[in-house]
Formats: structure tokens, sequence, C-alpha cells
């Protein structure tokens, strides 16, 4: 019986992980990309092993890949590999213990198998779209908040600065984790209400999580409401937030000023 999506990326990201910490806390060569954003040796033999193990299983799929060059036939595919070999390589390089692995498949734009594997702290959530979704194997579901000032949110600073929101923004409580894979992963374990960023998402951070967060049980759009779609033309969200669906109602009634699509 042929291996599963799910199989194959829980297996991929486990052998991946075995290389990315080989890296970790070492002398590893750190360069920086336009932006200032750090790149790391780790990132891309991460990246260059999940990409000929994963095409391999899989020849027919797309692979759209943070640290491999875009190809855009992967738009002509059916199915792609959406992936971030190091998600959170501030952290990594750091020596921190928050970063991960992401990996996920997206069939017609929508996210159905999804993986995300912190080595450094030995966890692994996984997802497949009506399925459910698991953290180290148990299922896991997201929290039922409704009102949200005290919401416990995973934001940058900058999002909960007034000149975004439509109506005062609610009095949440920040908090922080590097990887923005994590950060979904989190709410979907109800540990965190939500996740905001309004700053435009790429798509290899958030596809993995966000079908993690939804098969939680959380509701989750970009920043506007809609339907995030995956592997477009130009791989990017009009941000995400993510939460328990009366709380992400909420939070998207009082940054747009309409209710919830």
């Amino acid at each position: 019986m042929p291996e599963s999506d799910l199989d194959l990326l829980s297996d991929a990201a486990q052998q991946a992980s075995e290389i990315a910490l080989k890296y970790w806390k070492s002398d590893q060569r750190v360069d920086r990309k336009d932006g200032g954003s750090p790149v790391s040796e780790g990132d891309f033999a991460v990246d260059e092993f999940l990409r000929s193990e994963l095409l391999a299983a899989r020849p027919d799929y797309g692979w759209l890949s943070e640290e491999t060059e875009d190809d855009p036939e992967r738009l002509n595919r059916d199915r792609c590999f959406i992936v971030d070999p190091i998600d959170g390589t501030r952290a990594y390089v750091d020596g921190q213990k928050t970063w991960a692995i992401s990996i996920a498949v997206a069939e017609r734009g929508v996210p159905v198998a999804g993986v995300v594997l912190l080595p450094a702290r030995e966890k692994i959530y996984a997802a497949v779209a009506g399925q459910g979704a698991t953290l180290n194997g148990t299922p896991i579901r997201s929290g039922d908040r409704v009102e949200a000032d005290g919401a416990t949110t995973l934001s940058p600073k900058a999002s909960l600065d007034p000149q975004w929101w439509a109506i005062q923004p609610p009095q949440l409580e920040r908090h922080w984790r590097p990887s923005l894979a994590y950060r979904f992963c989190l709410v979907a374990e109800a540990r965190f209400d939500a996740v905001l960023t309004i700053k435009d998402a790429w798509e290899w951070d958030i596809a993995a999580g966000i079908l993690i967060a939804a098969e939680a049980g959380a509701a989750v759009t970009d920043r506007n409401g809609a339907n995030i779609g995956l592997n477009r033309r130009h791989p990017q969200a009009a941000g995400v937030f993510a939460a328990g669906p009366q709380l992400h109602n909420r939070l998207i009634t009082l940054y747009s000023g309409a209710p919830a699509r």
C-alpha cells in the first residue's frame, strides 16, 4: 500500500531533524538575505535533503521552499510541497530551542497534510484535512474563548498598534515565539488563544501551521477574514488571524470594522 502523504512528511521531517541538529549550536556559516534575515548552512542542508527525499517519493508534486529558487512549474501541479526547512532561523543559529521544520502538501491551493517538528523540544504536530490534529500522536483541540479582552495572543508588537485597527484594539496579553509555524500549533493545543499576523506572510511559514490549527478546531483566515489559498504565483497571504471561532470573529470585527465572513 502506498505511503500516505502524512507518513511521508513525518518520516522526512524526522530524518531532516538529524541533519538540523548536527548544525545547531555549531560554528556553521550564516549569511544574510536581502532584508537582513539570516540563512544558515543548516537551512540549506535540510532543504536539499527534503527536496531530494520528498520529490523522489512524489515526482509529480510541485515544490515551494523558502531556500529553493522558485520554479513556476509548481503552478501546473495539482499537489505541491510547501516547505520551510528551518522556521525560526534566528533562534536556530543562536542556539535556542524554539525552531521548527515545517512541511505541508497543498492540493489545488488547499492544505491537505502538514507536519511541524521541533527537534530540540521533541514535539511533532501533524494534521490531515478532515482527520484532526495531533501532538506526538495525541489529539489536540484549540480553545473556545469568546472575549477578546484578556486573550493570550502570539503576535508581533506592531500587530497591536491602533493604526491597523478599525475599532480600538482589544487589550490582549501578548506573547512571542520565534517560529510562526509553532505559534499556530500552540493555538491548536489551546496553550494560547490566538495568532495575529497583520503583515503579509509567506506560504512556507504558514502552510503546515494553519492546517494544524484548523484541524484542531480554530478558525483561520487572512487579516480580512478571507480564506487563505496556497501555491499561488506570489506565495504570500494577507496576514493571518487564527483563534477559536467566536474569538476569531470578534478579532476580525475589531480589525476590519465588519463581521467576519
